[in-house]
């Protein structure tokens, strides 16, 4: 594995980097004492600028290269989860009921590696912005980035960014031109009716019957509305209503997630879960509040700068462990909010075997840090090479 001599160095950093991280997770935009450690290690690093206070706790280092050239962005998220961690780990969250259990730990250190690597050797051209975010798993804080405009300020012209892989063979890269993930959105129905005894349904107006239809209703709208060639997902995945054996309740609730990569099916899942939650609504006699929140768009990676990213990557791992062409997935990431700004890529990184993401035995694998901090800064140095 071709890592970068000068990142191997220092590699044990980056593992105390990465398990300090993983020993205090914050949470959604309310990150300050991560910030405040990527902020010192930057310092440490002789970055030339760092704007901190975007996004509430974001930070952009600047490093300048040698001699004029474009901007390139590199993004890491570094948000934790409302999980109790169960890894057992020496380094385990200090915070109980707060875990880095989606490696976001791990993608901040690789970029931290990257920046120690590019601020001592220069080996490039133009600018490159650090996009360190918070709020991925919550709140948008990609979202929020773009639109306080550091596309804008600081130039950036393309963006990429890193994802780890669990299950995914060690140090390899997986990624694809076009869409990468999906578009989420959420839905959550509540139904009010006439609640009564369970024994004299007559005088009462019973949710569950209306819950229970439409729940059954909307696996028709993938089957039988989205075009077979074009993926979709409509899962129910809460329901909550009663109390008792013998109460009908007055009111049923439940949620759904609905993910999609094309916009026009987008549109068309919500107005068909519309129509169907209505309409079965009015039959039943029930009262209906639908609370249907846009969220995360589809993750879009640009052709030619996939193609050139798998490229490089290629170059860090080898032929045999970059797959440039990957089945895309119903996961959603609000890089995607960034990639609607500017071209880009989106990549994800293998740790080899071990617990999913978001599950609470899950921890970052650190020997692949220094393949993904090799692959950033190669990345930066291919994009802008310095002038023959």
């Amino acid at each position: 594995m071709p890592v970068l001599n000068r990142i191997a160095d220092f590699s044990p950093d980056m593992t105390a980097w990465r398990r300090h991280l993983h020993e205090n997770p914050e949470l959604g935009f309310d990150c300050p004492r991560t910030a405040a450690f990527i902020g010192s290690r930057l310092r440490d690093f002789g970055v030339d600028e760092i704007h901190e206070g975007i996004a509430q706790t974001g930070i952009v280092a600047i490093i300048n290269g040698q001699g004029d050239g474009p901007t390139i962005g590199l993004r890491a998220d570094f948000d934790a989860l409302p999980i109790r961690e169960a890894t057992g780990a020496a380094h385990a969250s200090k915070t109980d009921g707060k875990m880095h259990a989606c490696g976001h730990d791990g993608h901040t250190t690789m970029l931290l590696g990257a920046a120690r690597y590019l601020a001592e050797s220069r080996r490039f051209s133009g600018r490159v912005a650090l996009i360190f975010q918070p709020a991925e798993e919550d709140g948008g804080g990609g979202e929020v980035m773009v639109r306080e405009g550091i596309m804008e300020r600081f130039g950036i012209s393309e963006v990429y960014a890193i994802h780890n892989a669990p299950n995914t063979p060690f140090g390899h890269f997986v990624t694809t031109p076009g869409p990468i993930m999906a578009a989420v959105d959420t839905a959550w129905v509540t139904l009010k009716g006439k609640g009564g005894h369970g024994a004299m349904p007559q005088d009462c107006i019973d949710p569950i019957p209306a819950a229970v239809s439409m729940i059954a209703a909307l696996q028709t709208i993938v089957a039988r509305n989205v075009n077979p060639v074009k993926e979709a997902v409509v899962s129910v995945t809460q329901i909550h209503a009663g109390t008792a054996s013998n109460i009908i309740p007055e009111e049923a609730r439940f949620c759904a997630t609905i993910r999609s990569f094309d916009a026009d099916v987008r549109k068309l899942l919500q107005a068909r879960f519309t129509e169907i939650v209505e309409g079965i609504a009015a039959a039943h006699r029930v009262e209906l509040r639908l609370d249907y929140d846009i969220g995360y768009p589809a993750t879009v990676n640009d052709a030619a700068k996939t193609a050139f990213a798998v490229d490089v990557a290629r170059e860090v791992a080898g032929d045999a462990a970059v797959d440039g062409n990957s089945v895309r997935e119903m996961g959603a990431e609000d890089f995607s909010y960034l990639l609607q700004a500017r071209p880009g890529c989106y990549l994800f990184l293998g740790q080899g075997d071990g617990p999913g993401l978001h599950h609470a035995a899950y921890d970052f694998n650190d020997e692949v840090a220094p393949v993904g901090a090799s692959f950033l800064a190669r990345l930066v140095e291919r994009a802008q090479p310095l002038a023959g």
